[in-house]
């Protein structure tokens, strides 16, 4: 796990967020079950996409943090990964997981 984008993720959580954050996740991941499940067999490590070196995100540890809060707080996450070099691999799981609100550029 890269502790930057890990520490990066979770700087998107706010103050305010940090109780029951935990649980959130896992009814996140609970309700989610089964879209998480499509994203890591459609662009997860042995994908044709991940063959490509694409999809870096996807099946890492970070990703549950950063697709929820792509799903809550998708301005503040974006915010906290401006002018970072890897701003393509944001970009690649927000295309893949398909949020309400798109922030990229694509």
């Amino acid at each position: 796990m890269s502790t930057d984008r890990a520490r990066r993720a979770l700087s998107a959580v706010r103050p305010e967020e940090y109780a029951g954050y935990a649980d959130r996740l896992q009814d996140f991941a609970r309700k989610h079950r089964k879209r998480l499940e499509d994203l890591l067999r459609a662009y997860g490590p042995g994908s044709t996409p991940a063959s490509h070196g694409r999809y870096a995100l996807i099946g890492q540890p970070e990703t549950l943090v950063i697709l929820e809060r792509m799903e809550t707080a998708p301005f503040l996450l974006r915010g906290t990964w401006e002018g970072a070099e890897e701003d393509v691999f944001l970009d690649d799981l927000e295309f893949a997981w398909g949020p309400r609100i798109r922030l990229s550029r694509r």
